[in-house]
């Protein structure tokens, strides 16, 4: 008989669980609660599983998702897997790992299709949230990391990205990998866990970029230099003893300053470094490395794009983290106050705090700021609240007080939430009063009365782990609506996947006769075997019309007037009544040019 044990993560002999008889009344509790947790952490996996994978293929791509999908499809097409290309032209911005687990997500789904793009993602979500648990639980207890996992899975930002083609999830699953290996480890920094650590953070690189090595080095690095308390750093210093303070930073990274690390190091490198080597020898172009300074170090320091606010990760982590950011500010009061009182689990919460603001900095101090750069905070956030929440008290007033209010700004998202239920004619300004109504609202209905039902459960005997519960099971019910029924059903308001198969069927075999003007749209859907030329300028695509190497034209509405007549908009893509101006300039449209005479 077997038994399902999450600090493994495999099933497990019964003979391997201590038997309760022979331990002390205090570590008799603790098994009797791990015991009891046990079905939970099982149906926390089980429920976001489900979450990540239903219909994962529902949705038309769109967006980014256009880049991994393309990239995968010219790679099956031209078996060149270490030249990544969208439409011909190289697009190296991202290492080559996230590409070819999209292409080996096809021998899974049978094809390069949406869930195929998105299956890697989901799958390295799905891993997270296993990870994040297993770090809970030996950082805390089972209840904190079944906890901790239910509040990452349910997430809204961390689903929406675990069900989209990127590879921003898989950097999550990595780090928190890495993560996991050290703190299960800690006690021996010379062991040959060393390799695995360089190993994982390698694997982790090869899907985005640096940050694979980066951050899990970041918050290892400050936990062990500041976890033991600051006097020994800085005492030495006003004494002018630099070097007994560097000798003792060195003494407390022992996990980095060994030999271990020196090959470790090296073999990561090489495992990192080997497809970018492979890539130069097969094509002569050393484009790939160029674009990991570029991406990696280049945007970090001088950024050429994405230049946010310094502030922005101050409120971008509330939309983050909703809807459980409600409980951030309570819960880092919380431990903030209890990691200098609380001795048997000091270390497990500075270490907690200091994932949380070792990446939060680092981001922040980033020169190139984008609201989901910051997906990786998402796992130290969701331990920090599930501690709070699984505590049997608070000792901070000021905690307790962030905790209500919390809970009231939960309820009253919940409750206002009902206006979805409401056509949007009877409430809504214009031209937003044009959209549909909400789709399924049957189905929403039911998610939105079931928790309805939970939060006033929660509410008859407040307590921490009531409120976890009620919120657990009510954002678990919003996600399931919206990404499941919701979302899917909007793909009949999104035009682009349309227009290209009404493109594909319209030019019928003169796929070599078409072009495209001013890169307007993708070229996915047209799943065509060549790639699209594509003109930037009127002179040059006057002169390939003269020549007759064009005689069908995509582009957009705003640069039609641009067009030598006579020519036949033959296909638009579709606008809705709430669409902007904007939008409506820049919808694609089909052009059949007249031959040449």
């Amino acid at each position: 008989m077997t038994r399902f044990c999450w600090k493994s993560l495999v099933p497990m002999k019964r003979a391997e669980f201590p038997d309760p008889r022979f331990l002390s009344p205090a570590r008799q509790g603790e098994a009797t609660a791990e015991s009891r947790w046990r079905p939970f952490a099982a149906a926390v996996f089980v429920l976001s599983a489900i979450l990540l994978f239903t219909r994962l293929g529902a949705r038309a791509l769109w967006a980014s998702e256009f880049r991994w999908a393309e990239i995968a499809r010219e790679m099956i097409l031209t078996h060149n897997y270490f030249w990544p290309t969208i439409n011909g032209h190289l697009y190296y911005d991202k290492p080559l790992g996230s590409y070819w687990l999209v292409v080996a997500a096809t021998y899974v789904t049978g094809g390069m299709n949406e869930a195929a793009a998105r299956l890697p993602s989901a799958l390295a979500g799905l891993i997270a949230v296993a990870l994040v648990g297993l770090l809970g639980r030996r950082l805390y207890n089972l209840k904190t990391g079944v906890a901790a996992a239910a509040i990452l899975a349910t997430s809204f930002s961390f689903v929406f990205f675990a069900r989209l083609a990127d590879a921003d999830v898989e950097t999550v699953a990595g780090e928190l990998a890495a993560l996991t290996l050290f703190w299960s480890r800690r006690d021996r920094p010379h062991g040959n866990w060393i390799f695995l650590l360089w190993l994982i953070m390698a694997l982790t690189s090869l899907t985005k970029g640096l940050l694979g090595f980066v951050l899990p080095i970041l918050v290892i690095g400050v936990y062990c230099t500041i976890g033991q308390g600051w006097r020994p750093l800085v005492e030495p210093l006003r004494r002018g003893r630099l070097a007994q303070s560097l000798g003792c930073v060195i003494e407390r990274n022992r996990w980095f300053f060994n030999w271990r690390t020196l090959v470790a190091a090296a073999l990561g490198g090489v495992i990192y470094y080997a497809p970018f080597a492979i890539s130069h020898a097969m094509t002569g172009s050393s484009q790939g490395l160029y674009m990991v300074y570029r991406e990696n170090v280049e945007r970090y320091f001088a950024p050429f794009d994405h230049k946010g606010p310094i502030y922005l990760y101050c409120y971008v982590i509330f939309i983050l983290m909703a809807p459980w950011s409600a409980f951030l500010p309570a819960a880092l009061i919380e431990l903030h106050a209890v990691e200098r009182v609380d001795r048997d689990r000091a270390a497990s919460t500075r270490f907690v705090l200091v994932f949380f603001w070792a990446v939060f900095l680092f981001f922040t101090l980033s020169g190139s700021r984008r609201s989901y750069y910051l997906l990786p905070i998402l796992p130290a956030g969701a331990l920090l609240i599930a501690r709070l929440l699984t505590a049997e008290e608070l000792r901070s007033r000021a905690a307790t007080a962030a905790l209500g209010l919390g809970c009231a700004i939960v309820v009253a998202i919940v409750t206002v939430s009902a206006l979805a239920l409401i056509p949007p004619r009877l409430f809504m300004p214009r031209p937003y009063n044009l959209l549909p109504p909400a789709p399924a609202r049957g189905i929403f209905a039911l998610c939105w009365m079931l928790a309805m039902v939970t939060i006033a459960v929660a509410l008859r005997r407040f307590s921490p782990t009531r409120v976890f519960a009620a919120t657990a099971v009510s954002s678990w019910l919003v996600m399931f609506y919206l990404f499941v029924f919701a979302y899917p059903a909007g793909d009949q308001w999104r035009g682009e996947k349309q227009f290209d198969l009404t493109v594909r069927s319209l030019i019928g075999a003169e796929t070599d006769k078409l072009a495209l003007f001013r890169s307007a749209g993708s070229v996915y859907y047209l799943d065509l075997p060549q790639p699209v030329p594509n003109y930037n300028t009127p002179r040059d695509l006057q002169s390939a019309i003269r020549a007759d190497r064009v005689r069908w034209l995509i582009l957009r509405t705003r640069d039609l007037a641009t067009l030598p007549p006579p020519y036949r908009v033959v296909a638009r893509e579709a606008v809705f009544p709430w669409d902007s101006d904007a939008h409506r300039r820049n919808a694609i449209i089909l052009v059949r040019l007249a031959p040449s005479p």
